[in-house]
């Protein structure tokens, strides 16, 4: 399964990483110092839940570098959502799932008139990070369990590399 984390900040690399854990090439959108770290040295995050280094599959500021992908995890702030929608159509096809975690009702929606809302999943996350260097992520869990959000996800990405519906059905 092929994942794009759009806005690979605390909250964005974090979940890319997991994913990545879990089997998937995930590609990390970024940008500066950030971005160079990323592409240089992979993403580090320390975890209550285990520390772990990863290599993304492409680290780029270029949408249009990566091409048609399964997932796009938005992962950047609200006010940044009119960038996203504008680069969705180089990311998505007839099957790519859009899952936005920014806070409030009306991410999804933007997105959705963009590339339609049989595209977007509504998505959730309970977490605290926080970037400590480029490429350099500390996260503190809001609870000690893993979100069941997390859960799904990883375990669809487990279940299924060929197609990502069966990961919209079991979110």
């Amino acid at each position: 399964m092929r994942v794009v984390i759009f806005g690979a900040g605390a909250v964005g690399a974090y979940v890319g990483g997991r994913l990545a854990q879990a089997g998937a090439q995930v590609a990390l959108l970024a940008r500066g110092d950030h971005l160079q770290a990323l592409a240089r040295h992979g993403l580090r995050v320390d975890s209550p839940h285990g520390d772990f280094v990863i290599q993304p599959w492409l680290a780029t500021e270029d949408p249009t570098q990566i091409g048609v992908v399964d997932v796009v995890v938005v992962g950047v702030k609200t006010w940044q959502l009119p960038e996203v929608a504008r680069a969705l159509p180089a990311l998505v096809g007839p099957v790519t799932c859009v899952v936005p975690l920014q806070n409030g009702v009306e991410a999804s929606a933007q997105l959705a008139e963009v590339v339609g809302a049989q595209a977007v999943l509504g998505g959730c996350c309970r977490i605290m990070s926080a970037r400590v260097a480029p490429a350099i992520f500390n996260t503190e869990a809001a609870s000690t369990q893993r979100s069941w959000w997390e859960k799904s996800i990883t375990g669809a990405v487990r279940a299924s590399k060929r197609s990502v519906r069966p990961c919209a059905r079991r979110v």
